[in-house]
């Protein structure tokens, strides 16, 4: 279900009163859901993933997005292939 047009996006208030004058400074934040507005160009922000905190410089190609879209949760497991033990014949 998409949010109301009338209410506008949703942009967590904590993120958009920090005024940071370093770009080096990394934000941590748990509201993957937040759009990512065009004052937040240029800083370092730390997205919850359900683990650690992913840090992400913001662009301009990410505004309207979400901040979760770019701090994937699940991780690719790959299953380890079993070594093929070969059969050496000793000739006398």
């Amino acid at each position: 279900m998409t949010r109301s047009k009338l209410k506008g996006p949703y942009i967590d208030r904590d993120i958009l009163k920090l005024n940071i004058t370093s770009p080096k400074t990394v934000i941590d934040t748990d509201h993957r859901k937040s759009v990512i507005h065009p004052k937040l160009i240029g800083l370092r922000i730390g997205v919850h993933n359900g683990y650690t905190y992913k840090s992400i410089k913001i662009i301009d190609n990410m505004v309207g997005h979400k901040l979760g879209e770019f701090a994937p949760t699940r991780m690719l497991y790959l299953y380890k292939r079993k070594k093929q033990i070969s059969k050496r014949v000793k000739r006398k």
